[in-house]
């Protein structure tokens, strides 16, 4: 766990530690998987691929949040 706590606190991609960067990405991918499915009630055609693409970006988010989730668990563990 001590690697998972190193990688999360560490300044890799910025200013922000990197628990916080996984943070941002997972509410992005479930904003994304959001917004699709709200676009498929105005382009009727899009509809059908749309809950496929939901659904990957779905599962995409679940497995970021879950990171972020180790991440921030690493600490106490």
């Amino acid at each position: 766990m001590r690697l998972l706590s190193d990688l999360a606190y560490g300044y890799y991609v910025g200013p922000l530690p990197m628990i916080a960067v996984v943070g941002f990405v997972a509410y992005g991918l479930f904003l994304i998987a959001a917004l699709v499915m709200a676009a498929r009630r105005w382009n009727k055609r899009f509809a059908r691929r749309a809950f496929r693409l939901h659904r990957w970006i779905a599962y995409a988010g679940l497995l970021v949040a879950t990171l972020h989730l180790l991440m921030g668990l690493s600490t106490y563990v």
